[in-house]
């Protein structure tokens, strides 16, 4: 078809949105649902993959870690073989540390029980939702993320013997010491005093949760002084060269299950993890939000296909002798059936075009008032407007056969 005739379809198809706004947007309205769900949530995925990326790429990736359970989110589905299973104990670490000749070093971590409020407090200052955790001398060894960057970090001295220094995360160390130098001074952590020793590096926040909002003790005096469960000790180890992943799994895992005297034949007690599983995890998470996605915007995508539909056979009805006029003066079949393709059409893209623009918006509010990370790319635009133009097409064809098939005779005497 020459461009003029295209331009003066794309006229009349911009005239006929402008003649009937309301059914135009009511017929609009699942296409803008689709696409903007499309746009809003692949943002916020996208957002969040940068993020949970760039976090396990700081910590490393020669990282092992060993739990009582199997990486997961949902704890109340735990089989009852996992809710059997014995404890991880500080020893466990330790050996592993001695018999392990492939592991560099081996990082223990345990969260004071949560059912009951520790207060910490500096003079008159108290912190809230501060968590207690309790830590050995090697994890800035293993994870680089819990560096110092005032003072000093916890010492194996200060944990053979139970020392009651701290190290505060960043933000804690913010609200206890808004005016004045942390390290030095006295913190009452429960009922007890602990020295301060060290401040750490900023990490900031993952879904919703602050990670600077803590205090770090040896894990013995934590063991000491505050209540907690076993159930929530980790133990993470690196090997001592890149590239020898496995064989650092497999010695770890022999001496585990010595130690928990696992029968030859039976599987492990215990889960055993690297990053690549975390990702793996993740991937599960997000392919799951993908579904929904999915769901939601082929629902808005299908009320809008059927509405685009009705309001195109509707057109069809109404101009049947316009119809008419055209095929008299030489209008083939063909060209009937291209002009309401192309109105079907740029009705869609008009809508996914809306759609765009509502989830960027989304996008752009998500990540100014919320501490979810949103990311729009340029595949997903590509995407949205794709399938609304798709949507067009395909919902468009029995309204446009419908009009090039009629009898221009019909239709020059229909009123």
């Amino acid at each position: 078809m020459r461009s003029g005739i295209i331009n003066e379809i794309f006229q009349m198809a911009f005239d006929s949105l402008r003649a009937n706004k309301l059914r135009s947007f009511l017929t609009l309205l699942g296409i803008v649902i689709g696409v903007m769900t499309v746009i809003g949530m692949v943002s916020i995925i996208q957002g969040l993959n940068k993020s949970i990326l760039s976090d396990l790429e700081s910590v490393g990736s020669d990282i092992i870690g060993i739990n009582k359970y199997e990486p997961g989110i949902q704890t109340g589905n735990r089989s009852e073989e996992e809710r059997q299973r014995k404890d991880l104990t500080f020893d466990d670490a330790l050996a592993i540390e001695e018999e392990c000749s492939l592991v560099k070093a081996v990082a223990v971590s345990l969260v004071a029980a949560i059912f009951e409020e520790i207060p910490i407090k500096y003079q008159n200052i108290k912190a809230q939702d501060a968590f207690i955790l309790g830590m050995n001398e090697n994890w800035p060894r293993v994870l680089s993320i819990y560096t110092p960057v005032k003072g000093r970090f916890i010492t194996e001295s200060d944990v053979n013997h139970r020392a009651k220094v701290c190290v505060l995360g960043a933000e804690l160390n913010e609200t206890l010491f808004p005016h004045s130098e942390a390290v030095g001074k006295e913190i009452r952590i429960g009922a007890e005093k602990f020295l301060v020793v060290g401040v750490l590096e900023k990490r900031g926040s993952m879904f919703g949760q602050s990670r600077d909002n803590l205090v770090g003790v040896p894990i013995t005096a934590l063991m000491k002084h505050f209540p907690y469960t076993l159930e929530n000790l980790d133990i993470i180890a690196t090997p001592t060269k890149h590239g020898y992943l496995e064989e650092t799994i497999e010695q770890m895992i022999n001496v585990m299950r010595r130690r928990r005297k696992v029968p030859f034949g039976k599987p492990n007690d215990f889960s055993i993890y690297t990053q690549d599983t975390l990702v793996d995890l993740y991937n599960q998470l997000t392919g799951a939000a993908y579904i929904v996605m999915i769901v939601i915007s082929s629902i808005g995508l299908l009320v809008g296909g059927i509405g685009v539909m009705n309001i195109m056979l509707v057109s069809v009805k109404e101009r049947t002798r316009e119809i008419g006029i055209r095929k008299a003066i030489g209008a083939r079949s063909s060209d009937i059936l291209k002009q309401f393709l192309i109105e079907a059409i740029f009705l869609t893209g008009t809508g996914g075009a809306i759609g765009i623009l509502i989830g960027f918006a989304i996008a752009f509010i998500v990540k100014s008032v919320t501490p979810l990370p949103a990311s729009v790319t340029l595949w997903s635009i590509f995407l949205g407007f794709f399938v609304s133009v798709s949507v067009g097409l395909f919902f468009g064809i029995f309204p446009a056969q419908k009009a090039a098939r009629v009898d221009p005779i019909i239709c020059l005497h229909y009123e």
